[in-house]
Parts: C-alpha cells; structure tokens; sequence
C-alpha cells in the first residue's frame, strides 16, 4: 500500500522558514514525478513545486520561485520542500504527491496523495 506521510508543517512568522517532508513507502518511485501542492480555505488546490525521482529536472510555481527549493533522499525515499521568506499568503494545507511520469501541474492527474500538513504564517 502506497502512503505518503508530510510533516514539518507549523505555525510561524512572516519571514520565517519551515522545511517540509514527504516519507514515501509502498512501492518504488524510480519513474515517478513528486511534487507538492497546496491548498488555502475556499481556494483550488494548486501546484508548488516539482521533481523527477532522478533528482531533475525540478519545476516551481512563479509565486514560490526563488523562495522555495524541492529536493529528494533516495536513500530515504523522501521528498523535501524547503520554504525560505515565507509569507501570509503561502498559508494554506499542504500535500505531497506521485506520479508515473513527468512532472505536471495538474492536480487530477496525480496517483497518490498524503493527508496534508498545515502551514500558517503570520503577519
């Protein structure tokens, strides 16, 4: 059974930085595209960030990029989000997904999804 499992999720200040991580188990995810989405109340869930399991290419939304990094432990079957001068507006759940495949922006699309870990910045 394929799982998921987010963590680093937390309440902090404008500013701050949190890191973000995705255990994967259940299966290999060799071909697979991980990617982290995100979703605020009464908003669409909407693509962050994107990486191959080969470790690239990685992919970013425009609202993060340059704040954000996406990486993997292979050895740990682990996908990490490192969010760097957080703001309100990056508040929301966050998600961990797969998929066979290519990275892609398109939540449907994904195969496997964690059960989301809250990030809450405050002004």
């Amino acid at each position: 059974q394929v799982q998921l499992l987010e963590s680093g999720g937390g309440l902090v200040q404008a500013g701050d930085s949190l890191r973000l991580s995705c255990a994967a188990s259940g299966r290999t995810f060799t071909s697979h595209a991980m990617a982290w989405f995100r979703q605020a109340p009464g908003k669409e869930r909407e693509f962050v960030a994107g990486i191959s399991w080969s470790g690239s290419p990685t992919y970013y939304a425009n609202s993060v990029k340059g704040r954000f990094t996406i990486s993997r432990d292979a050895a740990k079957n682990t996908v990490y989000l490192r969010m760097n001068s957080l703001k309100p507006e990056d508040t929301a759940v966050y998600y961990c997904s797969a998929r066979l495949g290519s990275i892609v922006t398109v939540s449907t699309v994904y195969d496997y999804w964690g059960q989301g870990t809250q990030v809450t910045v405050s002004s």
